[in-house]
């Protein structure tokens, strides 16, 4: 998977919430979205 740089569109994915739903990053498309994630997150480092 290549890194991605700042200001470079996020690529689509789907993951489930909290609930368990479903949500993809096209349910957002036209909306102002912020997409926070940590980089090391289930990882041992």
């Amino acid at each position: 998977m290549a890194k991605l740089k700042k200001g470079n569109k996020a690529p689509g994915f789907a993951l489930a919430d909290q609930a368990g739903k479903t949500v993809k990053l096209g349910d957002f498309k036209g909306r102002k979205l912020l997409v926070y994630f940590y980089p090391k997150a289930g990882t041992s480092g």
